[in-house]
C-alpha cells in the first residue's frame, strides 16, 4: 500500500497542472474553439458531465491515474475557449512487436452531450491513431457494446471494422445479462498487408483475449 500510494503522489505532483510549456508544445488548436491538450489530474474533477452518456464506461480515479502515469501521451482533452471539457480520449500502447501486434489501444472516448455533432470524437481519435503512427503500432482497436449502434456507425465511417466479437465482454447489473462486445481495428501505415483487420470467423470470450 505505501508503494502505491508514493505512487499516486508522484502522479499528481506531475500532472496536477498543465504547465504553459507543456500545453504549448502539445496543444493543438480544432477550428477556432476548441483546444485538444494534454489530460492533467485537475481534470479528473471537471469531466462529469462527459460521462454522463450510460453507453459511456467510467472508472475508479486510481484507474485514470494509472494510464496518465504509464501513457500520458494517449490521454487527451478537447477543452473549449470558455474552459468547459468538452470531451476526452484516453488509451494506451500494448502488445507484441514480434508478431506484429503493437498496437494502440482505445480505452475511453466520450463527448458531452451539448458539444455532440461538432466532429470531436472523430478529431480525437485522429489525434490518437497518429499518436500510434509515431510509436510504430500496426493497428488502433477499441471494444464497443453490440448494442451501441451509433458508436459502431461512427468507427465504421471513420474507417474500423470488426475483427471479432468477444461473448459477454461487458458485466450487466441489475440482473440483467451480459453483453457481447464488438473488437474494432484500424490498420496502420505499418500493417502494409493489412493482416491486423482480417475478421476471425469465430466469436471469443473475453478471457481468450491476449
Amino acid at each position: 500500500r505505501a508503494k502505491y500510494a508514493l505512487a499516486v503522489m508522484r502522479v499528481l505532483r506531475q500532472f496536477r497542472r498543465c504547465p504553459a510549456e507543456r500545453l504549448a508544445s502539445g496543444a493543438r488548436l480544432v477550428g477556432e474553439m476548441t483546444t485538444l491538450r494534454a489530460f492533467c489530474c485537475d481534470d479528473l474533477f471537471r469531466f462529469n458531465n462527459i460521462n454522463l452518456d450510460p453507453l459511456t464506461e467510467t472508472y475508479g480515479i486510481p484507474f485514470y491515474l494509472q494510464y496518465l502515469a504509464h501513457w500520458p501521451e494517449y490521454f487527451i482533452v478537447a477543452e473549449a475557449p470558455g474552459g468547459e471539457l468538452m470531451g476526452y480520449i484516453m488509451g494506451k500502447a500494448e502488445g507484441s512487436v514480434a508478431r506484429e501486434e503493437w498496437h494502440g489501444h482505445v480505452t475511453a472516448l466520450s463527448v458531452a452531450p451539448e458539444f455532440r455533432r461538432l466532429g470531436l470524437a472523430a478529431k480525437l481519435m485522429e489525434l490518437l491513431e497518429e499518436i500510434s503512427e509515431r510509436k510504430g503500432g500496426f493497428f488502433v482497436d477499441l471494444f464497443v457494446r453490440v448494442s451501441n449502434q451509433v458508436a459502431v456507425n461512427m468507427y465504421k465511417q471513420l474507417g474500423y471494422s470488426v475483427y471479432r466479437t468477444v461473448i459477454e465482454y461487458y458485466s450487466a447489473s441489475n440482473g440483467e445479462p451480459d453483453e457481447d462486445a464488438y473488437d474494432m481495428r484500424k490498420a496502420l501505415s505499418r500493417d502494409t498487408e493489412k493482416k491486423s483487420v482480417i475478421p476471425l470467423p469465430h466469436p471469443v470470450r473475453p478471457e481468450d483475449i491476449e
